[in-house]
């Protein structure tokens, strides 16, 4: 799967509750590929998973977003403004 393809497919997503159901149905990557192709689609379980690896987050960055740790330098190191 092309990065564009990626693109497509998320805007698609993001656009058809029918895509959405679908989607949250699957039970696999080979699912989630089927149901890509069947939209039209070309996709591959490689590029699917490269893709979910770079939504996730370290534990380090999940904690930061979530309000464990403050990653701000500045802040953490006792300078004020």
């Amino acid at each position: 799967m092309s990065e564009e393809q990626l693109k497509a497919f998320w805007e698609a997503i993001q656009a058809d509750a029918g895509l959405q159901e679908k989607l949250s149905a699957a039970k696999d990557a080979d699912a989630v590929v089927a149901i890509a192709e069947a939209a039209g689609f070309e996709i591959s379980e490689e590029e699917l998973a490269k893709a979910k690896a770079q939504l996730e987050l370290s534990d380090e960055q999940l904690a930061g977003v979530a309000g464990g740790k403050n990653s701000c330098s500045m802040c953490t190191s006792g300078q004020s403004s």
